[in-house]
């Protein structure tokens, strides 16, 4: 029978329970829920509601035969119960069985009283990372599989465990799938076949470039080897069935979303037939051929009815669970996120999100701008969110190819990409040789293809806005012409309805950027098994105030600890900003590891260090994503194997003296607190003695601070040489946009674009300035492009700035 409240006392030998703490949320993390394990990283595997309680797994890297991670129960009264059976591993399978009424996940089956059995690693070897319902004895078995492609029938009555191939990485065993790519992530089976998928790719050039082939969508029908689908990174397959798989599997469509460079793919089994889609991505943080940054997206059910809730690129999307190939209409963007979120559902009238918070390794992850951090204890927690708000985090935002710089055939149709779901629309379309491109639209996803424009391209590059007015599920382009090389990049953005400069009573306390009476310094979640966090807080003359302490219980003590304080000071300082940041009359100037300078708007407030210093530049904030923090500006900043600066993206304009900032507990911890006018604000934990203070709540808070704005350029009264090109300056993610130009010298000015990120430059227009006259543009609402930069023809003394409102 299932354990009760009452049976739960004399089992605390048996069952860890974290005490309950009064059940205090911030923007609906509990710090009492927060998991840890001993090893690099500490992410979520599956939440899944049963047998009236929250079921949760954590996973470690790389660890087929089993870790410190634990399998969590956690009652209503989000009392967390730590399960005596846990074994570890990497799993992050989960599927409802319903004739035998048990949820398999990870390596545990659980019956509908809760009582738990273990499937152990020495019988199932590998890295469990899906479930599916078996193609030939749905009643008696399931499959599971590894991400190193391991295939495994399961009795569900005895738990027998049958191979079919063996992992990649047990040595000696055979048969294997031999697919290529690895680090597996969905399968599901319907319409007499077995969908699998894996998103990476093995050797160096993975890690370090995101356009190398990888990763592969298989089938399987029973027997035999498996059929390749499409040589391209996979992750969520599933279908309306969600976790208890399909109810007519015979017929009932089969979904798997995965990316290649120029954009998100969505695949569909629908009649036995495979169809290709194509959606825009959000953020470029998932990217990476090795696989790791995209850990997991998935498509799951949150009491939306027929609405599902996709999660893919940063971006959370409304998925139709009627999507079939005779219906396809119904996805739409909801907001963008910072969260890097395992598995979520819909349990207590709330979407619990599985997230990984905090990892002890930062794998690939490195870069000058973070310096060196002693590694933290690994840890994650769940993140509560009321359903209505997911429509209200970070503004939709879209970007992505049909083609890019390929071969085009006269007349064939590009795959069809989503139209639907955004306010702003655009295209960049570049041709060798002069073309018309035609566009057409799906209107309501019945695949009745309607023309909607042409446009005319000479050889070379063009811009075209859609009408905001029309309305349709997805476009396609085709060319009247064979093309050597075409590209059809289409840049959307939703309506950013954020006020500038905005101060939410939420952020009260942090530092304007003349606060005289701030108190800052270093934070860092500690190791060991310490499961707190340690401050070394510093007043606003910059000497110490003292050390701190932060608990689960959200207390911030002060720790007469001299050595402490020195150690924390030396293994987590802010590191210098020489040879990464420097600050000129027209911008902020960034160079990364490469020597690759890029240039950002200036706040002059922030030119100079404040009372503490100079504050954190980077940081990694959630596992494997750094939060950039520059000149009053928060950004998203993706791995250098993400493809780095070149896609940097800004979040939010905050103009606060912040001081330092990481992740704890999954909250976002920040420093640099003006005690005198925090208020009453909950979110700022007070010291023990009153000195000394931080802010404790969600990455995705951020948001709030407003629509991110600044100005600067890479010019302003810069001798400039002819034919020099500028430095790139940062375009993408703001919103009103305008452009002042002007020379001491009559010249031609040709402005480029990067539509990508990725270096994919593009002639905007030629601009001729005569001496001491002013060139002003008003860009387009619907107009995107990732970096902007200026060549003059001339030598000249030229300003080129922008304005972002």
């Amino acid at each position: 029978m299932r354990l009760s409240r009452r049976c739960l006392f004399p089992l605390v030998g048996l069952l860890a329970i974290s005490p309950v703490v009064a059940q205090e949320n911030y923007s609906g993390i509990y710090p009492h829920l927060a998991y840890f394990n001993d090893e690099g990283e500490c992410g979520t595997g599956a939440v899944v509601p049963w047998a009236g309680r929250l079921w949760v797994i954590t996973y470690a890297p790389h660890q087929p035969k089993g870790s410190s991670d634990k399998l969590y129960e956690i009652t209503p009264e989000l009392e967390q119960i730590v399960r005596p059976e846990s074994i570890g591993g990497t799993p992050a399978n989960r599927m409802i069985h319903r004739e035998s009424n048990q949820l398999f996940i990870g390596p545990y089956a659980i019956d509908g009283d809760g009582k738990v059995r273990v499937i152990p690693y020495t019988e199932m070897f590998g890295r469990p990372t899906a479930n599916a319902r078996h193609l030939t004895d749905p009643a008696g078995k399931i499959y599971c599989a590894s991400m190193e492609e391991a295939l495994y029938e399961i009795d569900v009555k005895t738990l027998k465990v049958t191979p079919i191939f063996y992992d990649e990485a047990d040595k000696g065993k055979e048969p294997k799938a031999d697919l290529p790519g690895y680090h597996g992530k969905g399968m599901y089976s319907s319409q007499g076949r077995l969908v699998y998928a894996n998103n990476g790719e093995h050797g160096g050039e993975a890690q370090r470039n995101p356009f190398t082939e990888s990763g592969v969508l298989a089938e399987w029908n029973g027997e035999g080897d498996w059929k390749i689908v499409r040589r391209n990174q996979f992750t969520e397959v599933t279908g309306p069935g969600g976790i208890y798989g399909n109810e007519n599997p015979e017929t009932d469509p089969l979904w798997a979303v995965g990316w290649d460079a120029k954009s998100l793919l969505l695949m569909l089994l629908d009649g036995k037939t495979w169809h290709r889609f194509r959606l825009p991505k959000a953020s470029h943080s998932y990217d990476g051929a090795h696989g790791w940054n995209t850990e997991w997206p998935r498509i799951r059910e949150i009491g939306e009815g027929d609405d599902l809730l996709m999660t893919m690129h940063g971006m959370f999307w409304k998925f139709p669970k009627t999507f079939t190939a005779t219906n396809t209409a119904g996805i739409a963007p909801r907001s963008t996120y910072l969260k890097v979120i395992g598995d979520f559902c819909h349990w207590n009238d709330r979407v619990v999100f599985g997230c990984d918070d905090t990892a002890h390794n930062e794998f690939l992850n490195k870069r000058h701008a973070k310096g060196e951090i002693a590694g933290p204890q690994s840890q994650s927690n769940l993140w509560f969110v009321e359903p209505d708000r997911i429509d209200h985090l970070g503004p939709v935002l879209g970007r992505g190819a049909v083609w890019l710089e390929e071969k085009v055939s006269a007349g064939e149709p590009s795959d069809a990409f989503l139209f639907s779901g955004f306010a702003k629309r655009g295209v960049h379309l570049s041709a060798d040789r002069a073309t018309t491109f035609t566009f057409e639209i799906d209107p309501d996803g019945k695949g009745d293809w309607q023309p909607l424009e042409e446009v005319a391209v000479e050889a070379g590059d063009s811009w075209h806005a859609f009408d905001p007015a029309t309305e349709a599920s997805w476009i396609r382009v085709i060319s009247s012409v064979d093309l050597e090389k075409a590209t059809a990049w289409f840049a959307f953005a939703g309506d950013d309805d954020r006020a500038a400069h905005s101060s939410p009573e939420k952020f009260a306390g942090w530092a304007a950027p003349d606060a005289t009476t701030v108190t800052g310094g270093v934070i860092r979640p500690r190791g060991e098994n310490k499961r707190n966090l340690h401050f070394a807080a510093a007043g606003p003359d910059g000497a110490d105030i003292g050390y701190y302490e932060l608990d689960a219980d959200m207390t911030l003590r002060h720790v007469d600890n001299a050595n402490a304080l020195k150690w924390l000071k030396g293994n987590a300082a802010i590191p210098s900003r020489e040879g990464v940041i420097e600050v000129d009359a027209a911008s902020v100037i960034y160079t990364d590891d490469k020597g690759k300078r890029f240039r950002l708007p200036k706040n002059d407030a922030f030119t100079q260090p404040g009372p503490l210093g100079f504050p954190r530049l980077c940081r990694e904030v959630a596992t494997e994503r750094d939060l950039f923090n520059c000149h009053g500006t928060f950004f998203e900043l993706p791995a250098e194997n993400a493809g780095g600066f070149g896609r940097v993206r800004p979040v939010a304009t905050h103009d606060r003296r912040i001081s330092d900032y990481c992740s704890y507990r999954g909250l976002l911890v920040v420093s640099g607190i003006d005690l005198s006018t925090a208020g009453e604000n909950r979110h700022i934990i007070r010291g023990d003695d009153g000195k000394t203070a931080l802010w404790v709540g969600a990455i995705d808070d951020i948001w709030e601070l407003g629509k991110p704005v600044g100005v600067g350029g890479p010019w302003k009264d810069t001798p400039v040489e002819a034919g020099a090109v500028s430095d790139p300056y940062l375009m993408t993610g703001y919103d009103q946009k305008s452009l002042t130009l002007s020379s001491d010298a009559a010249t031609e000015v040709t402005i480029e674009l990067d539509i990508t990120g990725a270096g994919n430059w593009r002639t905007w227009k030629t601009v001729s300035l005569t001496a001491g006259k002013t060139f002003e543009e008003t860009f387009p609402d619907a107009f995107q492009a990732y970096w902007i930069r200026f060549r003059s023809a001339d030598k000249a003394t030229l300003t080129a700035q922008l304005e972002y409102e």
